[in-house]
């Protein structure tokens, strides 16, 4: 009895060291967040790791500035230390940035304008981020207050704004981040997971999004490793950084419906739907890779798949999500 015992034991030890020597195995197959790169390398897309990889840890605390994007406000300050950019159709045909800082926050950010209604759908997925932005319409308020962010705005956190005279208002308001309270950490399920590109793609140089009233053109340089940005033509560049440029470029295809916000103009806000899925092109190594995007709810972030169901992750570094219908 005892040595049936003994290897009963034996067995069911056996047992419980495989259990939890694969669950180790698979905890430390992502890479973990180990010190911040420079902001150039880090991963950022909303590429999310594979189930099998398991979870990273929470990252840093999130920060999300709304950026002015029109003619009148370039050049920007401060974005190219972003995680991720996204670009938002708004009023009028133009378009505006939404600025993701984790990674790292410059000294100076803007020029700094308002909220809108997309924004209060995509930024459940980075847990309980910052946001600085400057006014929004009467209507988009209770919805700001209801979102899990903390409201940093220029009326909430008047010292850490500033003008800048020697640009035209209402397009020179810059933030100075370090004044504002810092956002959750970005939840471990949300957060960037680069990882190399599928086999095929479309080799590719140039793309370009139009909206009614604005261009977003991609240049893809060898030389740098990344897509050019220009703006309605010209090339797009920040006062600090010189020449902005993303390795990553995710082109996500959401229907885009109009609110019952209007600007003093009349003309309606747009909301782009980012909850859902669609087609997707997403912009690397000179190449294009067609997909699908899926993202079932708001405290979710994007997946990225191709034909086959492979993953469409970024390259390390910055990366631009461009809304567009």
């Amino acid at each position: 009895m005892r040595r049936g015992r003994t290897r009963t034991l034996f067995a069911a030890a056996l047992i419980l060291l495989a259990v939890f020597g694969t669950a180790a195995c698979g905890l430390f197959s992502t890479p973990r967040a180990g010190s911040p790169a420079p902001p150039e390398q880090q991963p950022a897309t909303s590429g999310t790791a594979p189930p099998s990889a398991g979870i990273p840890p929470p990252g840093p605390p999130v920060l999300a500035v709304k950026i002015d994007n029109v003619a009148d406000a370039r050049p920007p300050v401060g974005i190219g230390a972003a995680d991720v950019i996204y670009v938002e159709p708004v009023e009028g045909g133009y378009s505006r940035l939404l600025a993701i800082f984790a990674s790292h926050q410059p000294p100076t950010i803007g020029p700094v304008r308002s909220a809108r209604e997309t924004d209060a759908v995509l930024l459940p997925q980075f847990g309980h981020p910052t946001l600085a932005y400057s006014g929004a319409a009467p209507e988009l308020l209770p919805l700001i207050a209801a979102a899990p962010v903390t409201d940093a705005s220029d009326g909430h956190q008047p010292a850490a704004y500033t003008r800048d005279e020697s640009r035209t208002a209402p397009h020179n308001l810059f933030l100075d981040p370090a004044k504002l309270p810092p956002g959750a950490p970005w939840p471990g399920q949300n957060r960037i997971v680069a990882g190399p590109a599928p086999a095929g793609g479309t080799p590719t140089d140039h793309y370009e999004v139009t909206f009614p009233s604005a261009t977003v053109g991609f240049q893809w340089s060898a030389e740098e490793n990344r897509w050019l940005a220009s703006m309605d033509g010209a090339p797009f560049a920040s006062v600090d950084g010189g020449r902005l440029g993303p390795p990553t470029v995710v082109i996500e295809r959401v229907k885009v419906r109009e609110s019952a916000i209007r600007d003093a103009a009349g003309n309606p806000s747009p909301i782009a739907e980012t909850v859902g899925s669609g087609a997707v092109s997403v912009l690397r190594d000179g190449r294009s890779f067609e997909g699908t995007w899926s993202r079932p709810a708001p405290d979710a972030a994007a997946t990225y798949t191709g034909p086959s169901g492979e993953p469409l992750l970024p390259a390390p570094g910055q990366v631009w999500i461009v809304l567009t219908p």
